[in-house]
């Protein structure tokens, strides 16, 4: 094959069969596809779109460039939950905690954070002694013996889609449904998993801005779960205001330990618990979700959750102390307010600004070289809907350095908008997508 001819097959609007797709993907991996090659290529597909054929053949060659996580010797049904990502989103902290106390293995690989969402992996790493890097041998027996791991990312888990995203982010090629939904899927698929529950957010904080490209890509991204035959479902979650009421590492380490206590922000807890109830059904373990709610509405209720998360950051190294005692976890030591300037009700909130306001106190990342500061962040006195009087405060920071802070202030005051009549706060679950 030769690759002018298949950009050329590709700018006609053509469909690459499975032989023509690897080539593609296993040349560029390895470096015998230039970037100048793959860049047009790209750009083909960004303006012709993929089938969904093509979709699934792409996912399947990223997936199988690198590391097939083997999970086989986990007994049971083993899930796993993916979000597309957010601000405030610590929902892996409450679900795996809730679905491991059910006897269902939850295998989890998870990313680190890059630019205004969060990432799994540095909220655990701000509990002190928490360890990330696990090796698969390891991580197996964790889950054989208490049905539950998180873990990062292998540098060799889909290569190939590390080094085509790294191409897209600088080629205006990032916003394809095929592209996108491939490089989420070639990832969730190495990870091993029987059963995948996904998360995908919506709104002025997510990736998908509007909730029918959201929706088009849960659809998409299941096709792809099933045609590799897996059991696979998709929640469309509302990202229009953050999720919870803290944005930062160990802040969102906080917030979830007070949701396992059953004393959580209501939004948080019914996406949260809906996620885990739908990973429920897909292990078998419920006929229904009503049936699965009831049983994680328990989880919490009897404790058990909780003493599954006291139980996970201790077989992870984790000091068990900062879970039963969160009050220990870093904070920022110089604490500052956003305070309004009129009496009115919370109406917008411009959620990528609010993670922006962390981002610039170190709570996120600009570059991947850049280092997280676990204590620094924000809470979230009020959301939409909510009534505020003139000098109230409506968000406060937590900061390690005062310039940054008020760096943050100036973010935050952007952020929000205030209204002479109460609007309804916004939906939590949009869609779910079998």
């Amino acid at each position: 094959m030769v690759m002018y001819d298949l950009i050329e097959k590709k700018k006609k609007g053509l469909a690459l069969d499975k032989e023509e797709i690897e080539y593609v993907v296993n040349g560029y991996t390895k470096g015998e596809i230039p970037d100048y090659q793959m860049s047009a290529f790209l750009m083909t597909v960004w303006f012709q779109g993929m089938n969904k054929e093509e979709t699934y053949e792409l996912t399947m060659s990223m997936m199988r460039s690198g590391d097939v996580l083997d999970l086989s010797n986990i007994n049971g049904v083993k899930v796993d939950k993916h979000s597309t990502g957010g601000v405030g989103d610590k929902t892996t902290l409450i679900l795996g905690p809730i679905v491991a106390s059910l006897g269902i293995p939850v295998a989890k690989l998870s990313g680190r954070g890059l630019g205004h969402t969060g990432g799994t992996i540095d909220k655990l790493e701000s509990i002190p002694g928490f360890k990330t890097s696990v090796d698969s041998e390891a991580f197996v027996d964790q889950i054989n013996s208490i049905y539950m791991a998180v873990a990062g990312q292998t540098a060799n888990l889909a290569p190939a889609d590390k080094k085509i995203y790294a191409l897209r982010d600088v080629t205006a090629t990032v916003d394809n449904l095929s592209l996108i939904a491939s490089s989420i899927m070639s990832k969730k698929l190495a990870s091993g998993a029987d059963a995948i529950v996904l998360d995908v957010k919506c709104g002025n904080g997510a990736f998908m801005k509007d909730e029918e490209s959201a929706i088009s890509l849960a659809k998409e991204m299941v096709e792809i779960g099933k045609s590799a035959g897996k059991n696979i479902t998709a929640l469309v979650t509302d990202m229009n205001e953050p999720l919870g009421r803290y944005v930062g590492n160990s802040l969102e380490v906080y917030e979830a330990i007070m949701c396992l206590r059953g004393e959580g922000d209501e939004r948080l807890m019914e996406v949260s618990k809906s996620l885990a109830a739908h990973m429920v059904v897909l292990a078998g373990k419920a006929k229904n979700v009503t049936e699965a709610l009831v049983m994680v509405e328990e989880t919490v209720n009897n404790g058990s959750a909780m003493k599954k998360l006291v139980e996970f950051v201790t077989m992870q190294g984790g000091d068990a102390g900062y879970i039963i005692d969160p009050s220990l976890l870093p904070k920022g030591e110089i604490v500052v307010e956003y305070r309004a300037k009129q009496n009115g009700f919370i109406e917008k909130i411009q959620t990528e600004l609010v993670g922006k306001a962390c981002l610039c106190l170190g709570g996120g990342r600009r570059t991947k070289e850049d280092v997280i500061d676990p204590g620094v962040g924000l809470y979230l006195n009020k959301k939409i809907g909510e009534y505020v009087e003139a000098g109230q405060t409506i968000a406060t920071i937590y900061a390690s350095d005062m310039k940054k802070a008020e760096e943050s202030l100036i973010i935050l005051e952007e952020a929000y908008t205030l209204a002479n009549k109460k609007i309804d706060g916004t939906n939590k679950i949009i869609k779910c997508v079998i």
